[in-house]
């Protein structure tokens, strides 16, 4: 028979489980909604179509897509110019 003490241990356990994971959708531009430092900080990798990439400024893995910069390009306000990409999405920590 569980005790309080056993459920309540087991729920920190799960909380740590679910920061394992990277977020659905995470962007490198602090403007963006989907901005976080905290894990841009301990390092997201990106594996698109199979291939690992080092430049991706947005992605979404449920929608399937990235977002990668254009060449050298900017736009006005000095961001790169970017594109958007569909394909197989996997992510993790680094």
């Amino acid at each position: 028979m569980p005790t309080e003490d056993t459920a309540a241990d087991a729920a920190p356990a799960d909380a740590a489980v679910a920061v394992e994971t990277p977020p659905d959708r995470l962007a490198a531009d602090p403007s963006s909604p989907y901005f976080n430092a905290d894990f841009l900080q301990r390092g997201v990798g990106v594996r698109f179509k199979g291939v690992e990439k080092f430049n991706v400024e947005e992605y979404c893995v449920s929608e399937s897509w990235v977002r990668l910069p254009v060449g050298k390009g900017t736009d006005r306000r000095g961001r790169p110019l970017l594109i958007k990409l569909t394909g197989d999405v996997e992510v993790w920590f680094k």
